[in-house]
């Protein structure tokens, strides 16, 4: 891809932009427009310091999709980049925009996430960088609300330009009204698309019939020119159709001439080709975007009628029907894509048609193709890009409406692709709207209700709603357990999502007791290898650590690991991750920072090239990959991390998601440790508060959090503080977790040395005597966390004059330091040159 070069208008005619992708072909009939084009071009040219969004605004059906892309074929030569987007539901919208990306010599998607992607984009667009004269087309918008934070202000040479029928438009953009053709331009349209067999007046008398809206112009012209139609026997078709088409229930936002035209269309189509309209009928009930041609595929199961079956199992023929509903101007084929597309107006239009029961048979044999055509595997592109095709007919053919077992299950599958793409929102809001509408029909009981009613429940433990998701996990164990019965697979997931639930409750020896009956169990019914069974593993490993059993938790996560890579067939990238990361940060915990970094520089990897940058999940391990580089002394290589991840849930999840407060900690304490102290308390103390709400006040994360904001107020001289802040610190943690648990024993190491800057140097020497003790019999001797606390002891005993008991525990941890650490690692170093040892905490949710 070349650079861009020169200034505007240097161009010559034919030039084509650099980047040009998205847009639709141009109509070979276009006509007139001229006085629009004219306006619109205008006011871009004119726009002064800043992107000004222009809006063509009309109803459906007036040409102005055909009008934009006459407007960028028109003026190509005049930008360096075009770029088409199908606004029609506003959450695709950045996936547009991030693969643009590529085009621009910017890192994708596969890099960096379909939001950084697209963030990056925007940027560069601003800047004008590579291409300062771009054109950004949105069409179909509606809400402006929805594109505000997706249009690239600030640059005088982009242009936006975007089609909608919403009105609201005309507040917050210059507008462009696009209504139907003025006299002359009907007639003029009607003789290209008619070159032959109709006269001006014959052209006047019909637009005149049609209204002059466009649509039903190219219609009416698409008919005469296939059929041979007189314009006198079209005129009297004309004239007898709208009181039929016009009967109660049809569409009131659109005009006769066009219901007219299309039901003209439609009566010539299935006198001529009959399975034409069985295909046109079939989609009106998919959404108003590309529908793909793999689609239309004969289907194993499911209620597909029988002269769509016929259809279906004909490639041929089901060819020659998609070519004749293009030429009669019925849909939009793009063979490039391998798609087709039926315009809104047209769908509406057929659905009205249909009595109840032949719009219920249509939607059942669009679920029926839907559910046919979602991959079982959701592990590689292919299937990936298959799921995002067909996800934005998911709402508009009303599956959650359907009581079919295979359109229930695809909505199931989508609910999981959803969850692998590490989109919860939107997994949230569609299992909602399902275990609603199916349990209104099937009943609280039915299977498939139980199943949505749990991926509801992980889902919104994934955005934080701790308390709503175990009451909603209790309840539905206690109906699993009477409908399933214990042993079935769906009971014993519900079990593990309550083990998540205390979890993140805080109440870790609960969790650990419930994950260990739920392992047995799983390993009972499913067996020792299931992919369900690893899951039970994993989490138990989680609990281990949580319960201060840091080498029982390595040892299970690397167990969990290998059998996953040995008895995955087909590896869920997404499960891979997770083992990964667990694994790196159990080596962590459990003391070896190398090989921490080591694994979590693997899993990163990993985690970006395979989810993207963006995945909840990556993040994870680059928030716990940067604290593993801080503790091994990676400065540098920590603080850009954790300054990127933090940045990063904060576009994506804002200030008070879970996720977010742990990317804030982790940059708290990555800053302490660089020496910037005062923006590590702010961000700490404004976490702290935040923690508070989202988990409570007694839960241990929060007061790990607390004794983290202590320590910065003792760095930043004021031990009098940081030590009534870790006293009721410590207070709570034991309260929680008793004196023994790694983190209150974490407390015990921070006061002690709030103590010995207020002098108090006696109580510290007690304090750190028996955390020492405890210590060793919990992790061993040799772990950093007892190298730490034996350190400061050293300092304690040397100030209350007891030398001969320092001298004996520096013989014993010197070579400790050395052994564990090395002698030039940053904890060695600092021992060895006297300095106080510190702890923090990174408190999250695994």
């Amino acid at each position: 891809m070349a650079d861009a070069q020169g200034p505007v208008g240097d161009r010559a005619p034919g030039h084509s932009p650099e980047v040009w992708g998205g847009v639709p072909g141009r109509n070979k009939n276009f006509t007139g427009r001229a006085q629009q084009l004219n306006a619109l071009r205008f006011g871009l040219m004119n726009q002064i310091t800043a992107v000004v969004p222009h809006t063509l605004h009309g109803y459906g059906g007036v040409g102005k999709t055909l009008m934009a892309v006459e407007y960028a074929y028109r003026y190509r030569h005049e930008y360096d980049l075009v770029w088409w987007i199908n606004a029609d539901q506003p959450g695709l919208v950045r996936s547009s925009l991030a693969h643009l990306a590529p085009h621009m010599g910017l890192p994708g998607v596969s890099s960096t996430g379909i939001e950084e992607a697209a963030e990056t984009v925007l940027n560069a667009l601003r800047r004008g960088d590579p291409y300062r004269r771009w054109l950004l087309i949105y069409d179909n918008a509606d809400e402006p609300e929805d594109l505000r934070d997706v249009i690239p202000e600030g640059h005088e040479t982009g242009h936006v330009l975007i089609t909608s029928r919403n009105h609201r438009w005309q507040a917050v953009a210059e507008t462009v009204s696009v209504d139907v053709f003025p006299d002359v331009e009907s007639v003029e349209f009607l003789k290209k698309r008619i070159p032959r067999g109709i006269t001006r007046a014959e052209a006047e008398e019909l637009a005149e019939a049609l209204g002059h809206l466009p649509l039903a112009l190219e219609q009416a012209g698409a008919l005469r020119s296939e059929t041979g139609m007189s314009n006198r026997e079209y005129l009297r078709l004309l004239a007898e159709q709208p009181v039929s088409l016009l009967r109660e229930g049809a569409p009131s936002e659109y005009p006769t001439p066009m219901t007219a035209a299309w039901q003209l269309s439609v009566s010539k189509l299935r006198e001529n080709l009959p399975e034409a309209m069985d295909l046109l009928r079939c989609c009106a009930f998919f959404g108003p975007e590309p529908i793909p041609r793999d689609v239309f595929f004969p289907v194993e199961e499911g209620p597909v009628r029988p002269e769509m079956v016929d259809l279906l199992a004909n490639p041929i023929r089901l060819s020659r029907v998609i070519g004749q509903l293009a030429r009669y101007a019925l849909i939009r084929l793009d063979n490039s894509n391998r798609t087709i597309q039926v315009h809104r107006l047209i769908q509406t239009l057929i659905r009205a048609e249909l009595s109840a029961e032949e719009q219920r048979v249509a939607r059942e044999e669009v679920w029926s193709l839907l559910a046919a055509a979602a991959p079982s595997a959701m592990n590689n592109p292919a299937s990936q890009d298959r799921y995002l095709e067909l996800l934005p007919h998911l709402r508009p053919s009303g599956i959650a409406e359907s009581i079919l077992p295979e359109a229930r299950e695809f909505a199931l599958k989508v609910l999981t692709f959803l969850y692998t793409s590490g989109n919860y929102a939107m997994a949230e809001r569609y299992a909602h709207e399902f275990v609603e509408r199916w349990a209104s029909v099937s009943g609280p009981d039915d299977p498939h209700v139980l199943e949505a009613r749990l991926k509801y429940a992980n889902r919104l433990r994934e955005l934080g709603r701790y308390q709503e998701t175990y009451d909603l996990d209790r309840a539905l164990l206690e109906q699993t357990q009477r409908v399933l019965g214990p042993e079935h697979r769906l009971t014993l997931a519900v079990r593990s999502g309550i083990g998540a639930d205390l979890r993140a409750k805080g109440e870790f020896q609960q969790a650990r007791e419930s994950d260990e009956e739920t392992l047995r169990l799983h390993r009972e019914a499913l067996g020792p290898t299931d992919p369900a069974t690893l899951r039970a593993m994993y989490n138990l490993a989680v609990d281990l650590a949580l319960t201060s059993d840091f080498s029982g938790a390595r040892d299970l996560h690397e167990r969990v690991y290998m059998l996953h890579k040995r008895h995955s067939a087909t590896q869920s990238a997404v499960h891979l991750l997770i083992y990964l990361h667990g694994l790196a940060l159990a080596v962590r915990l459990a003391g070896d920072y190398i090989e921490a970094c080591d694994l979590g520089e693997d899993a990163l990897a990993y985690g970006r090239e395979q989810l993207g940058a963006d995945h909840p999940r990556t993040l994870r391990t680059q928030i716990d990959l940067a604290t593993s580089l801080r503790m091994n002394g990676d400065l540098d290589q920590a603080l850009e991390l954790a300054q990127d991840a933090h940045s990063r849930h904060l576009r994506l999840y804002g200030l008070d998601h879970p996720e977010t407060l742990a990317a804030a900690m982790c940059l708290a304490n990555t800053w302490r440790m660089h020496g910037a102290l005062a923006e590590a308390l702010q961000l700490a103390e404004d976490t702290d508060l935040r923690y508070d709400q989202i988990y409570g006040a007694e839960h241990p994360y929060n007061h790990g959090c607390t004794s983290n904001v202590a320590l910065l107020y003792r760095m930043l001289g004021d031990p009098s503080k940081a030590r009534r802040l870790n006293e009721a610190s410590l207070a709570g943690v034991e309260g929680k977790l008793g004196r023994d648990h790694h983190y209150a024993l974490g407390v015990t190491l921070n006061l002690a040395s709030d103590l010995a800057a207020l002098n108090d140097t006696k109580n510290a020497v007690r304090l750190g005597r028996g955390s020492l003790r405890r210590m060793r019999a919990l992790l061993g001797e040799e772990h950093p966390m007892a190298l730490s606390c034996s350190a400061n002891l050293i300092l304690d005993l040397r100030a209350e004059g007891e030398d001969d008991e320092a001298d004996r525990l520096l013989a014993q941890v010197e070579p400790l330091y050395a052994r564990v650490h090395g002698r030039e690692h940053q904890f060695t170093e600092a021992f060895l040159s006297g300095q106080r040892m510190n702890f923090d905490f990174d408190p999250r949710q695994l």
